[in-house]
């Protein structure tokens, strides 16, 4: 083996290591939103939507602006401009119908962008506390969480492993994202049982589907990957990114009760998204 296939190995899995981390990074922020259910006395309303909506800021600008048109270029190098585009389009609407079909199969109690409060962590009138009631609305929201977070990861992943530039806002922004559906696991399951250290485990647990998703998705298409591959995966990443922002992100920005914070926070999200961008083509 030359130094120079060494030098490609130690490279190629330092960045796998390092996308992994990201994907680990962002998953693993549920546990964040589990915390804060615990110590808050109060949910920051303006700090949520502002959040939230930076998130979808920096997933919209970064899937329009770079990964759609990364994801184009591969796909025109390997099949030629017309086939190429079609290609891209079609990995770009097959990312959000995929999503999408996630989405649906959560039915909407247990959806796990259901807004939650820290305040609800307090008595509450009797029909809505019954401990079985809400444990089980716990527990399908862990599962709901879980199945929305595998996709998730894999496109945090494949964004990181293509250009950490992408990859570091991406899954920044998935964290905030997951936060709140950490809270939305935390508070029933703790209300039910009485228990912190249930609520955060099973919390702590549906963040580690993002992780999973890019392990089982590095180990079954690694070994298939090539460049036509890899730029229908990055179009269908930008896709599965703008139907989170505006089906997920946005909406429950809103619910949070500051909207036009929830659009501050977006224009922030890509401003900051741009610049960064920016610093990183210099």
């Amino acid at each position: 083996m030359t130094v120079e296939s060494i030098a490609d190995c130690f490279s190629n899995n330092y960045q796998v290591l390092v996308a992994f981390g990201l994907t680990l990074f962002a998953g693993l922020s549920t546990g964040i939103g589990s915390a804060i259910a615990f110590f808050a006395k109060k949910t920051n309303t303006k700090f949520l939507s502002v959040s939230l909506g930076f998130s979808a800021g920096v997933m919209i600008y970064v899937s329009f602006v770079e990964i759609f048109f990364k994801a184009k270029d591969i796909l025109i190098v390997e099949h030629g401009l017309q086939h190429g585009y079609l290609l891209t389009l079609l990995a770009f609407f097959s990312g959000m119908i995929l999503i999408a079909v996630i989405d649906k199969l959560v039915p909407s109690f247990e959806n796990p962008h259901e807004i939650k409060m820290v305040e609800e962590m307090k008595d509450q009138p009797a029909e809505i506390t019954k401990k079985n009631k809400l444990y089980r609305m716990g527990m399908l929201s862990a599962f709901a969480i879980a199945i929305h977070n595998f996709p998730e990861g894999l496109a945090t992943f494949v964004a990181a492993l293509q250009d950490l530039s992408l990859g570091i806002p991406i899954a920044l922004a998935i964290a905030i994202h997951n936060i709140p559906e950490g809270i939305a696991i935390s508070v029933p399951i703790h209300h039910a049982t009485g228990s912190k250290r249930k609520a955060f485990k099973f919390s702590f647990l549906s963040g580690l589907a993002e992780p999973i998703g890019a392990i089982v998705g590095y180990l079954l298409l690694m070994p298939f990957m090539s460049d036509s591959l890899f730029g229908f995966l990055f179009g269908a990443v930008a896709g599965i990114m703008v139907f989170i922002s505006i089906d997920n992100l946005l909406p429950a920005a809103r619910e949070y009760g500051e909207p036009h914070l929830s659009i501050y926070g977006l224009i922030a999200g890509m401003g900051l998204m741009a610049i960064s961008l920016l610093l990183f083509s210099w």
